[in-house]
């Protein structure tokens, strides 16, 4: 009878010491395997979808944000940015019978004036000058029908701003460095090493010439993230004033997600800028551009429609898709999304190894 219990005990025991070590094993391969990793995360999309501010978000929460001397390239850009932005109003306003008052139209002269004379160069002159026309009641009204003509949405954020930005000590804060955009050449790449892995965010340029690129940086791709500018439905290229911008990003994503290189990789796709998209819809409809659309001019029915469009494109339907609506500037936002993307890969990668 002793005997019995004791036999029974000792093969409770090993059954406990068993499994034990099947979870200690199971745990250093786990931690051996995330010594090793590297997760590579290529970012693609049309230009102006908002690739390179999902980059820009993930290196302010999780690589220290930026320093001192890319503070100082993203101040240079962005007050030439301002000089651009007005000189693009002042030349449109015409296009819309626009005029400005009789003193705007002096400081206007001044300011091409100024800006000829040193075509690279910033003063506090011209700030002020920029800041008297942009106060003009016509300058504002052509900015509103910025839809229909090419200029940023976020110009006026900085136009808004342009005294502070004018400013000898003006230095970029968080948001200037989010809104600011300086187009993709080539590829820039951020690696961020979070709980044993290293995450590696590759950003290759949107814009037409810059995809034959693309093809270079394919290999050893973990997970495809595709940016998708909701707001694109109301714009044109800005390589090609002919071609809508949601057509070309749709065309592009079929062309991308049908690859040989892509079909059993997961997807993730950001359909962006959804804070623009709300605007325009108040002033564009979007049968405007897709005469196919039935339904309300509505955030829910529109960004609806867009989604289903882009995923009648895959030739693989059984593909591991997921998708976000999401705003780049917002930082809760994008930082939700990636802690999915990466909750998801990491367990799919641990589930390979163990």
């Amino acid at each position: 009878m002793g005997n019995s219990k004791t036999k029974k005990e000792k093969k409770k025991r090993k059954e406990i010491e068993r499994k034990n070590h099947q979870i200690i094993e199971k745990q250093l391969r786990t931690e051996q395997y995330q010594e090793d990793v590297e997760m590579k995360m290529l970012l693609l999309g049309t230009g102006d979808s908002g690739k390179s501010t999902f980059l820009k978000q993930m290196k302010f929460l999780y690589s220290g944000g930026f320093s001192f001397h890319e503070g100082q390239t993203y101040r240079k850009a962005i007050r030439m940015g301002c000089v651009d932005y007005t000189k693009i109003l002042l030349k449109t306003l015409r296009t819309f019978d626009l005029d400005l008052s009789k003193e705007n139209i002096r400081n206007m002269q001044d300011f091409f004036g100024l800006v000829k004379e040193k075509p690279h160069t910033f003063t506090p002159e011209i700030a002020q000058l920029i800041k008297l026309l942009w106060e003009d009641t016509a300058m504002k009204k052509c900015f509103q029908q910025r839809h229909k003509f090419q200029i940023p949405a976020s110009a006026g954020y900085f136009l808004d701003r342009i005294t502070e930005i004018g400013d000898e000590y003006y230095k970029p804060n968080k948001n200037d460095i989010l809104f600011c955009r300086i187009p993709t050449t080539g590829v820039k790449e951020l690696k961020i090493e979070i709980n044993g892995y290293t995450w590696k965010l590759v950003d290759v340029g949107g814009q037409r010439n810059e995809r034959r690129k693309w093809v270079h940086y394919f290999d050893d791709v973990d997970i495809l993230i595709f940016v998708i500018a909701l707001d694109g439905y109301a714009e044109k290229l800005f390589e090609n004033h002919l071609f809508n911008r949601m057509t070309e990003s749709i065309s592009v994503f079929g062309e991308i997600v049908n690859n040989s290189y892509f079909r059993k990789k997961d997807l993730v796709i950001l359909f962006n800028k959804i804070d623009i998209f709300q605007q325009n819809l108040t002033k564009i409809p979007i049968k405007h551009a897709f005469p196919e659309y039935k339904g309300k001019n509505t955030y829910e029915e529109g960004s609806q429609f867009f989604k289903e469009k882009f995923l009648k494109c895959l030739i693989k339907k059984n593909q591991n898709v997921s998708s976000y609506n999401t705003c780049g500037i917002e930082t809760d936002i994008m930082k939700n999304v990636f802690e999915e993307i990466k909750k998801s890969l990491r367990e799919k990668y641990i589930k390979m190894v163990c």
